[in-house]
Formats: C-alpha cells, structure tokens, sequence
C-alpha cells in the first residue's frame, strides 16, 4: 500500500523549529560505563522489588528487580559485574525510589539461560513480551504486555505505529527507522499476526521524507500496512492526536486507546520486540539522541540503562561550556536535571544539554486575554482558565475545565506572548484534583463509620421494639382470656 496524507486534521498544535541536527548521524554504540544505576519503577504502575543483593555478582541481561503485580515489568541488568549497593535515588521525575547500583567487573557475558521464546499461542506471546522488560519507549512507559493484551482483544480494528518523533532535536526513533528497518518491520508483522490486526498505520511526519519513501517501497506488498504521511505540527505524536489523525476515531476522557479499537506502539518498542523475539536479550539498553549547544559531539548513540547523564556527555567529547539547563527528553515534555549524576531509564529518548543564550527567555507577565493558548491546544481545553482555577485552588472549576484532558505537551506555555507557565500550572491543577480525590476517598470509611453509629440507636429501637411485639400479644391474649372467664 502506498503512503497516504490523511485528511483528518486535529485541533490546534504548534509550529516548532525542528532542529533535528543528528538526524543523518549513525547510531554509535557506548561502551559499558564503570557503573550503572538501575532504578527500580521505570514504568507506569507498581515498582519492582530487588531480587538481588549487594555482592552479588550479575551478568549482563539477568533479571535483578521483578513484581508479581500485573500492571508491572521486569528489570534486567545492563552490564556484567558486581551489585555494589541497593539505595533510594531521587529520580529525574524528583520521587524517591529504589535503585541497583552495579559496578562493571570483568568481561560483559551475557546471563545464563538467554535464548529466543517458544511461542505457539497468544498466551505464550503475552508472556515473551512481558519477560522482555518492555515498557512504551516513546512516553510514559506503560507495560506492553498489558497493552497488547486488552479485554476487548477482538474489537481492536488499528495497529498505529508512532514514527512521528515530533519534538525538536529528537532524532531516535528516526534513526531506529532508517537503521533498524528488518525489525521494525519484522515487529510490525508480528503483533498484527499475534493479535489478528487488520489494518496498521506507520504514522510518520512528512519532514523525514527518507522514511516516508523507504517504507511505502517495504509496505507495498504487506496487506493492510500502509504509512501515514503525517503533516509536521507539535504534538503530532501524542497518542490521541495520532488516532485521530489516521483513525478520525476520538478517546474519551478517560479511555485507553482500546477502546476505540486502536493500540499505539511507539516504533523503536516494535523494533526492540522483534529483536527480543529473535535473540531472547530482554530490555537492557536504549537509542537515544544527545544534543544542544553546551554539547561539543551531538550523537545518536545506543548506551546501557542505568548509564549516568555524565557518563554520556563525557562518551560525546564532554560540554564545550558549563550547561545552563540539562533535560531529559526533549525541550517541550522533557524534564530539567539538578544534575549530571542522573541515570538513564527505558524511557529516556535524548539528553540535551543547553548554553545559557539558548535557555534566555523573557520575564512573565499578565495575560493579555490573546487566547493563543485555546487555539493550539490539541484537546481544545482552556489553559489560562486553568492556570486561574488553580490558583485559586478551585478543584471544583479544575474537574469542568476538564484539566485531566491535558496531554502535557506544552504548547500553551510555547505561545504565550506573556510567558505564563500555563502547563506547570495545569500539572499542578492535577495533583490538585488527585489530592483532592484521595481525600474524598479517605473520608469515606470515617463517614461510613459516622452513619454506622448514628444508625445504631435506631437500629436498637427497632430491635426492641420487634422484641415488645410478642411480649404486648401475650399480655393481651391473657387479658381476652381472662376477660371471657369472667363472662362466664
């Protein structure tokens, strides 16, 4: 099939500079640093546990952290050596969590037992992906094997393969395209055979026109795969603006892609999985893009999980200049380091590391009323009127402006001539609700304990009355009879 320029246009985004500087630089991999820190929560859902401990000697790709939880996905050391400490870090996100920290000891060997999956069924598929560690390489790092396993499995009609990559600078996932072509296919093919999808849509913005070119020649005789020439406008790649723009189908508030019959991987997941399947090596390493103007060599390089940030910055020649700000992901949802001690996680894409001249940004002012902010939002919501409500801590006004809608993309705060910091403050309106809700709900028991009580005495009422019943019918069944033996 051939590549299609969808007519379907969502509302609002942006217009970004591109800047995608490394976008023909070839992939290098790092070699393994002299320790990794493994956090243990590098998902969304329940953390995992250790299940080793300090002195243990590991291998490369032996499992270290695992939960039995669903919602889930296990951790894998990235390098052979020894287990030097298990701590809580402040991760990049600013929680506290558990951490391995591995120091590199002897030659990489990978872990015993390492072998390509049997797979005969849909179950035995389910259970490679999740022993595979994989979790959403594109976003917020939701377990695959939960996304591909949805409830409604037979209503799922769109497989929508997200090569947008529409950040600036972010050259990842275009690399894993034009490098990694046999498994991005080969993952592609493989989840729409496993999980009996009709119709799959490589969503790719038409600023990677190589790409676009490449796979409508690879798709041509793959029935029901086709590529989806997509126009290059932020947030092209968040995942409701993308099943809107090839599907015309809208996610609710609330809703998984499921349940308009689309799943939504990100194209460097499929390329890993397809790996995985072929290999049996789980998730232990990441492709990612590292740039900006304190950088003196911007790289696309493959590293281990856990690598530090300055571990990566030294591999690309070190900073040509102190950096003013250092991010994690890129300019528009990626999140600012403190530091360069910070390590990599499964979902890390890019590190960008920023000279002051590139980080100036003017004093914020009063809002002007322009309503820039309401035309490029993509889900249509209000974000000054947000930002309004939060700050006067009204969660009620926070739940009818429907701020849990919000994507995070940040194009609000990108336009706003009065630099208002709209999405922080709409994050915080969340939070906001979240403990509002968490609150309600701890209230609960205490109510129900309070209507409980004040129910009793009623309660003890009604039982002694029930129990005065009978009593009161024998009194007066004694008083009849007694009656009627006078009568006589």
């Amino acid at each position: 099939m051939n590549a299609t320029s969808f007519g379907k246009r969502s509302h609002g985004g942006a217009r970004l500079p591109h800047r995608k500087h490394t976008a023909e630089l070839e992939t290098v991999a790092m070699p393994a640093p002299q320790s990794v820190t493994i956090l243990m929560s590098q998902h969304i859902g329940v953390p995992c546990k250790p299940v080793v401990k300090v002195g243990d000697m590991v291998k490369t790709g032996q499992l270290i952290g695992q939960s039995d939880k669903l919602i889930s996905a296990p951790i894998y050391s990235s390098i052979t050596g020894k287990v030097k400490a298990i701590t809580e870090v402040v991760a990049d996100n600013g929680s506290t969590v558990e951490a391995v920290v591995i120091a590199a000891e002897g030659e990489e060997t990978l872990a015993d037992g390492i072998a390509p999956p049997k797979i005969d069924t849909l179950p035995d598929f389910i259970a490679a992906v999740k022993a595979s560690g994989l979790t959403g390489l594109g976003g917020a790092g939701f377990p695959a094997h939960v996304k591909l396993n949805p409830s409604n499995l037979s209503e799922i009609e769109f497989l929508i393969i997200n090569a947008a990559e529409c950040e600036p600078y972010i050259t990842a996932d275009y690399r894993t395209l034009m490098e990694d072509t046999d498994d991005v296919m080969g993952g592609i093919l493989l989840v729409k055979e496993k999980l009996g999808i009709q119709n799959v849509f490589i969503g790719i913005e038409d600023n990677k026109p190589k790409a676009i070119e490449l796979y409508t020649k690879l798709c041509a005789d793959k029935a029901g795969v086709s590529v989806a020439a997509l126009r290059s406008r932020y947030p092209q790649g968040a995942e409701k603006t993308l099943i809107y723009e090839t599907t015309g189908r809208v996610v609710e508030e609330g809703k998984l892609p499921s349940s308009v019959g689309c799943i939504v991987m990100n194209v460097s997941s499929v390329a890993f999985l397809n790996s995985y399947i072929r290999t049996g090596v789980p998730l232990i390493k990441r492709r990612l893009t590292v740039d900006g103007g304190a950088v003196n060599e911007p790289k696309n390089l493959i590293a281990p999980i856990g690598t530090s940030v300055k571990d990566i910055i030294d591999f690309c020649g070190g900073y040509k200049e102190a950096p003013k700000k250092l991010l994690m992901g890129g300019p528009m949802m990626g999140l600012a380091l403190p530091d360069d001690s910070y390590p990599t996680k499964k979902s890390t894409n890019a590190i960008l590391a920023f000279t002051e001249k590139e980080c100036r940004e003017a004093p914020m002012t009063n809002c002007i009323r322009c309503a820039r902010c309401v035309f490029v939002c993509p889900m249509s919501l209000m974000p000054v009127g947000i930002e309004k409500a939060y700050e006067a801590r009204d969660v009620q006004t926070l739940k009818e402006l429907k701020t849990n809608l919000c994507i995070e993309c940040g194009s609000c705060s990108y336009v706003c001539p009065a630099k208002r910091k709209l999405v922080q403050s709409i994050k915080l309106g969340k939070a906001l609700i979240l403990e509002d809700a968490k609150k309600k709900s701890a209230q609960k028991p205490a109510e129900k304990a309070d209507q409980k009580a004040a129910a009793e005495p009623e309660k003890a009422a009604k039982t002694e009355k029930k129990a005065d019943g009978p009593k009161k019918a024998a009194v007066k069944e004694e008083a009849v009879k007694e009656g009627t033996d006078n009568g006589k």
